[in-house]
């Protein structure tokens, strides 16, 4: 038996762990809830396409049966800390130690869970989810500490059934227990399950509700101006206005990237404003750069050629917009090449989608070319006017166009 001293010690480390791990997969799921429900959320743990938990979450690893991963975490975690806040309680009693090694066992589980979720998310996603490696770090943590703890682990069996009958005749016990089950089973049960593909309507494109768009003040705008006239412009043709066009708005976009859905879901109502306002003056333009492998870049968004290829093809029968908003309503890396086409079909009645995406591909690949020649990384990457833009707020994207509008005569 472990001297009381260092067990207490063992049991507030678990303790600490355990509440890691509870926080992170609680925090986990409410962004897994805002990614289903909300096309327009970016999560707080996005940083770019290699550390993203939004990459993460909408893969095909972020569920099992439809029941989120994050759920089984915080169930393990619930389950730890339990059994160390009451079961390891009294410190020089044989019970602790058991406990810890109870705890153990778990924790054998998880590490085996937690490497093959890790080396899905490092070597096949090849994307760090940052509330991902909070939860591994508890896990690793906790089969070190319990392994440190526990007592003779070869007792444990055989003490398992009368520890369980002592469990039953406390009531505490009992009742945290039965509490422990039935939230794990309501989980479980009643977490919302994502929407089937194909069950929106073609008129998608209200599906996301417009942000409130907040206002600067004029210190602000004048700060944005400042800082737009240190900008120099690409002289690059593709970039630049022509004709009567005066302000040239481009995004290089992928259609399973969860940040070009968030500026979509932010941008299109201040976009469709000006195109309404400035018809022909304006001009907003969409560039494909599909991370995928197909179209010239490696990643793993393995529908993002198909989704581009679709749009090209709705665009034919001026359903363009609407194609954009199902891809973008329905965005998921467990996308098939049948969901698209199913969209495509629903959206703009195309049907020979097969027969003609291969002739597609040499212009989509033409934009990703361009995109490269121009130092674009990632996605999104906007330009407006030849001038390179990082994503912002939408007021600030409502007074860089403003900007643009005066800076060309367009507007007083």
């Amino acid at each position: 038996m472990k001297e009381q001293p260092m067990l207490r010690r063992y049991q507030y480390v678990l303790l600490g762990l355990a509440l890691l791990g509870l926080v992170a997969s609680v925090t986990a799921l409410v962004v897994h809830y805002r990614l289903m429900t909300d096309p327009g959320y970016s999560s707080f743990c996005d940083v770019n396409e290699s550390v993203s938990c939004q990459q993460v979450l909408q893969s095909a690893y972020a569920t099992v049966r439809g029941v989120p991963v994050a759920a089984g975490g915080a169930i393990w975690s619930a389950a730890v800390l339990l059994l160390a806040l009451f079961g390891m309680r009294h410190a020089s009693s044989e019970l602790a130690g058991r406990v810890a090694g109870y705890i153990f066992v778990l924790a054998t589980i998880g590490l085996a869970v937690v490497f093959y979720f890790g080396y899905a998310s490092f070597f096949v996603l090849k994307t760090a989810c940052p509330l991902c490696m909070a939860m591994y770090v508890s896990v690793a943590g906790v089969f070190l500490a319990s392994a440190a703890a526990a007592t003779s682990l070869t007792a444990i069996p055989a003490r398992l059934g009368e520890d369980l009958k002592g469990l039953t005749r406390s009531q505490s016990g009992t009742t945290l227990t039965v509490a422990w089950l039935a939230a794990s089973i309501a989980l479980i049960v009643f977490f919302p399950r994502p929407e089937v593909f194909g069950s929106q309507a073609a008129s998608a494109v209200e599906a996301t509700p417009e942000p409130e768009l907040e206002t600067l003040t004029p210190e602000q705008i004048t700060d944005l101006n400042r800082y737009l006239d240190t900008l120099v412009p690409r002289a690059e043709p593709g970039l630049l206005p022509t004709g009567t066009m005066k302000v040239r708005f481009i995004k290089f976009n992928d259609y399973q990237c969860p940040a070009c859905r968030a500026t979509w879901a932010a941008y299109r109502g201040i976009i469709a404003k000006y195109e309404r306002e400035y018809p022909g003056v304006f001009v907003f333009e969409t560039k494909d750069m599909p991370l995928e492998p197909e179209c010239g870049l490696v990643l793993n968004h393995n529908m993002a050629c198909e989704a581009a290829a679709a749009v090209r093809l709705a665009r034919e029968k001026n359903k363009g917009a609407e194609m954009e908003a199902w891809l973008f309503n329905n965005q998921s890396f467990q996308m098939t090449r049948d969901d698209v086409k199913r969209g495509l079909r629903e959206v703009a009645q195309v049907t020979d989608f097969d027969a003609r995406y291969q002739g597609l591909l040499p212009a989509i690949r033409e934009d990703v070319q361009f995109g490269q020649k121009l130092g674009a990384t990632g996605t999104p990457t906007f330009f407006m006017n030849g001038v390179l833009l990082s994503s912002m707020r939408p007021a600030a994207l409502d007074a860089t166009i403003q900007y643009f509008l005066k800076k060309s005569g367009a507007a007083s």
